[in-house]
């Protein structure tokens, strides 16, 4: 297994607008080419939109959502890694012959889809069903997964999908700068967008506290760590419909460091080196395998009955 280096981007992306999504993700591509990543990721419904999709109904959203490896958009990914001789992972709404939604995300090589995932606890549009099962494909030799969004709270989820074989897990999500119960949390003044050219720190300082990257930081490094993989998380910058979304998309090594982090207040891409010797080093490998899943295999299987709650989802503000 040789190094293989993975770029994570961050684009405002336009609500519904395709070719203006794929254009950004087009011109993003070639600058990781150049820069020498083999590998780029986007964020959630980074072709499609994300939050919008709250408002739309089944109809609306069965005119946005694609077949896939069929529709439009798996087409021009497939042209953009051709041209650019790079694989690219990016999201969009799913449908199938039934006309069934989902939240998907794909892997796409020069000849064309590669990987597909569906989100297992999509929550945007009443209208989603969630995926059910975990995904785990080869890229150069590396072992990857994909989790999108919430399924990463989830904890189980992501040891699952390392415990598949994952040495990598793309992490795609459009979060933070929304309310919850934790303390410092809530949405941020579009405004702080708007005037950040003439006061980027401002901007700044909502997008790093609590609301934002500070919150990120107490389990997303976790997630590495615990597991022993490396972390690609993609994430949105700037207004993503009536949401201020604070980007720093980052790539984090296998024992829980920050390798490589967009800190552009725009569109951006960062490239990161990643190192097959970290996977056997960092402690969570060690952890793995000293697993004793005889002890916790009956309380990890008991019978559960799901339960989601997304409170800004359900608040007043939407």
């Amino acid at each position: 297994m040789q190094n293989l280096k993975i770029a994570t981007a961050q684009f405002e992306n336009a609500s519904g607008d395709k070719n203006y999504n794929l254009h950004v993700i087009d011109s993003l591509a070639t600058k990781a080419a150049q820069q020498g990543a083999q590998v780029i990721a986007f964020h959630e419904c980074s072709i499609t939109g994300y939050t919008f999709a709250r408002h739309l109904s089944k109809e609306q959203m069965l005119a946005l959502a694609e077949h896939i490896p069929e529709g439009p958009s798996i087409q021009a990914l497939t042209q953009i890694a051709h041209a650019n001789d790079i694989v690219i992972l990016a999201g969009l709404f799913e449908k199938d012959d039934q006309n069934q939604l989902f939240k998907a995300y794909v892997c796409v090589d020069k000849n064309g889809l590669v990987a597909k995932y569906r989100k297992l606890h999509p929550f945007i549009n009443p209208n989603l069903l969630p995926g059910n099962e975990y995904v785990v494909f080869d890229l150069y030799g590396w072992k990857c997964g994909i989790l999108i969004c919430y399924d990463n709270n989830v904890v189980e989820n992501v040891r699952a999908t390392a415990l598949l074989g994952a040495d990598i897990i793309f992490m795609p999500h459009v979060t933070m700068l929304t309310p919850s119960t934790r303390p410092g949390a809530g949405f941020a003044d579009p405004s702080l967008w708007h005037n950040r050219e003439n006061d980027p720190t401002s901007l700044r300082l909502e997008f790093d506290g609590m609301k934002g990257r500070a919150w990120l930081m107490k389990w997303l490094p976790a997630r590495a760590y615990d597991n022993g993989i490396y972390v690609v998380f993609s994430n949105p910058i700037g207004m993503d419909d009536d949401q201020l979304k604070n980007g720093c998309s980052m790539i984090i090594d296998p024992f829980g460091d920050v390798i490589a982090e967009c800190r552009v207040l725009g569109d951006d891409m960062v490239v990161a080196n990643c190192t097959p010797d970290k996977l056997q080093q960092a402690g969570g490998y060690r952890y793995r395998k000293a697993r004793r899943p005889e002890l916790y295999r009956d309380i990890l299987g008991q019978e559960h009955t799901p339960e989601q709650k997304v409170v800004w989802l359900n608040s007043k503000n939407t």
